[in-house]
């Protein structure tokens, strides 16, 4: 089953991360058929331009709240503000092959990944389908989706 995000949380996310000079990022919250929430936290990384590093405050919060009966941490998002939404060969080198889901956001485009042993992006990521709710209305097999800035319209990128 693909994993199912809410347009409106895909666009605030887009939007965050176009309007950031530095690498955005947050956790994905849910459940293995729903991104519930994508919850923004600190990049605390040393340099935040180039890398990014989830808050382990927020990533203990969470762990905490997931153990009360909230939500599951599924993985997490970050950008690349001059990049792809394509896995870096230092995302390579930072992923452990523990099957989380990687959201990634460059020039406007959400791209989803899991980090796999062997996968086919750098031996360590592999591309994820996934389902967008729009109102009513669910687009599946997505491989990618583009906001366009001006009028936040989406459009969805399929094989």
């Amino acid at each position: 089953m693909e994993p199912e995000f809410s347009s409106e949380a895909l666009c605030a996310v887009i939007e965050q991360a176009e309007a950031s000079a530095t690498e955005i990022c947050g956790l994905l919250l849910g459940t293995a058929e729903r991104v519930e929430a994508m919850t923004a936290t600190r990049n605390v990384a040393q340099d935040p331009a180039r890398h990014f590093e989830v808050d382990p405050a927020a990533l203990f919060a969470a762990l905490r709240a997931t153990r009360r009966g909230g939500p599951a941490i599924l993985g997490h998002y970050h950008s690349h503000p001059r990049g792809s939404p394509d896995p870096s060969m230092t995302d390579a080198a930072q992923a452990a092959a523990d099957g989380r889901l990687w959201l990634i956001v460059g020039g406007g485009t959400a791209r989803l990944w899991r980090a796999v042993a062997q996968g086919e992006r750098h031996g360590r990521f592999d591309r994820v389908r996934f389902a967008v709710a729009i109102g009513g209305h669910v687009e599946k097999s997505c491989e990618a989706v583009h906001m366009d800035r001006a009028g936040r319209t989406m459009t969805f990128a399929k094989a």
